[in-house]
């Protein structure tokens, strides 16, 4: 390592976003970068532990050592070669990821203050595509065609790795713009989509071919795909939502978190919504259901609609602050996050679980909440959930429910495949991320459940790897 000793003395410094009266106004990207004299110098804090629990916490197997210390020493285009070997699109994960890796780094242990990975990360991705470090590859090619539904993180994984591996690479889209999750489900002010488009931009560049608007199994059908290539990836994510099916559910006013979020993204790319079908927060007390990273761009996106009111609330009890004994280092640890979404105004409330939506003249208008209490057994196992018999009710105009996904069952799909029934709830279990059928492969969230775009990333490199050795 460059400077051995920086940790000792230089202080983990990060970017911070922008301030809050600015933000909430538009749809940019909230976080901001810090100059390339002081990300180098958080780059030397790096530690050279010896045994790096950062590279063993990524999914996807990122040398953070490595280019860590050549971003320090001004190697710009060495630490995204190196970089670029592990992750297929850091210009994403680097705004996205929720840095396992960080909450692993040894710094993290020691002064609770551990290197800054993510925002270094990106910091090179931007700094390659910016300086032309990122540019087409001339790729020879052989005679084997691969077709990928899906072109969501772990979708575009496959289609990038077979690629640059010689194949001819099909994705196809239901969609208007290819993107997946990564267009339709996180919200600009994370991710902006000009990032999105100049990553596909460079794959079709490079070969792949996308064709959107085109569902398998309808625009085209599923024994036109099999006949037409020589592999098949199901890369199509986990969009089932958990629903909330208590009295009043059919009242106006009540959505799922996706419809929101895939909307505004819609709105902002000029993708023409009907009026009637609108869901808008503006002068709304606004209800989401749900405290995870979905419900908090929910939180976002109502703060920039104008809503009157924001309040989220979750089943689970509230996590700790600072320290989770139930996940110590150097696992993820499950304690308290204030999103930059929170900190635009949120009110936050645990240990409450739905009872009914309350209505007037058929639009919700409420909604009546219970207390919960949890409780371990002495022998252990899982905690169970007892009312409480408090009870009451909430303002809202706006309701969205935002609990998760429920592990897609597709059977249209994957029957008019030919991939067996007994696999519809897995579909694909082993290493090699095989179905039934020999030459359908499944990756990603349609084969693990809804999980974090770094893990479908993992999964997309698996099953790339998989279909090359199948096709060889």
């Amino acid at each position: 390592m460059g400077n051995p000793t920086a940790f000792l003395h230089i202080p983990r410094q990060e970017a911070g976003y922008r301030p809050v009266n600015d933000r909430v106004h538009d749809y940019g990207e909230v976080e901001q970068t810090l100059n390339y004299s002081d990300r180098r110098t958080q780059a030397s804090r790096c530690m050279d532990c010896g045994v790096p629990f950062c590279h063993w916490a990524c999914p996807i197997g990122n040398k953070q050592p490595e280019w860590q210390d050549m971003l320090y020493k001004g190697r710009w285009q060495d630490a995204y070669n190196v970089l670029e070997q592990t992750c297929d699109f850091p210009e994403f994960t680097g705004r996205v990821c929720p840095a396992l890796c960080e909450k692993s780094c040894v710094l993290s242990l020691s002064i609770h203050e551990p290197v800054t990975i993510r925002e270094n990360e990106v910091s090179i991705a931007e700094m390659a595509f910016r300086e032309g470090f990122v540019a087409p590859k001339s790729l020879a090619r052989n005679n084997k065609k691969v077709a990928v539904i899906g072109s969501g993180p772990a979708g575009l994984t496959v289609a990038n790795r077979l690629n640059r591996k010689g194949f001819h690479v099909t994705v196809f889209e239901k969609d208007e713009r290819a993107g997946g999750l990564l267009r339709y489900g996180i919200p600009n002010f994370k991710l902006g989509k000009s990032i999105v488009d100049r990553r596909i931009s460079l794959m079709e560049s490079e070969g792949v071919k996308f064709k959107t608007k085109t569902k398998v199994g309808e625009t085209i059908s599923a024994t036109e795909i099999l006949n037409s290539f020589d592999a098949v990836c199901i890369a199509i994510g986990c969009e089932t939502p958990r629903d909330l099916n208590v009295e009043g559910r059919e009242l106006r006013g009540i959505h799922f978190a996706m419809e929101l979020l895939a909307q505004q993204n819609r709105v902002l790319q000029s993708i023409a919504i009907p009026k009637k079908d609108l869901i808008t927060a503006k002068d709304k007390h606004v209800l989401v259901i749900g405290g995870g990273d979905t419900g908090s761009d929910c939180v976002g996106t109502s703060n920039r609609h104008g809503a009157a009111s924001v309040t989220q609330i979750e089943i689970l009890p509230k996590p700790p602050a600072d320290f989770n004994p139930e996940t110590p280092w150097p696992l993820y640890p499950q304690i308290l996050k204030t999103s930059s979404s929170h900190e635009e105004g949120c009110t936050r409330r645990w240990n409450l679980t739905t009872n009914k939506f309350v209505g007037d003249k058929g639009a919700v208008k409420g909604v009546e909440v219970e207390e919960v209490e949890w409780t371990t057994p002495k022998n252990g196992g899982r905690p169970t959930m007892q009312p409480t018999g408090k009870k009451e009710i909430l303002r809202a105009d706006l309701v969205l429910l935002s609990m998760g996904f429920i592990h897609p069952v597709y059977e249209g799909l994957l029957a008019e495949l030919g991939v067996a029934m007994t696999d519809r709830q897995t579909v694909a279990t082993d290493g090699d991320c095989r179905t039934s059928l020999p030459k359908v492969f499944a990756c990603g969230d349609a084969a693990t459940g809804a999980s974090l775009v770094v893990r479908a990333m993992a999964s997309g490199q698996a099953t790339a790897n998989a279909i090359e050795k199948y096709l060889s």
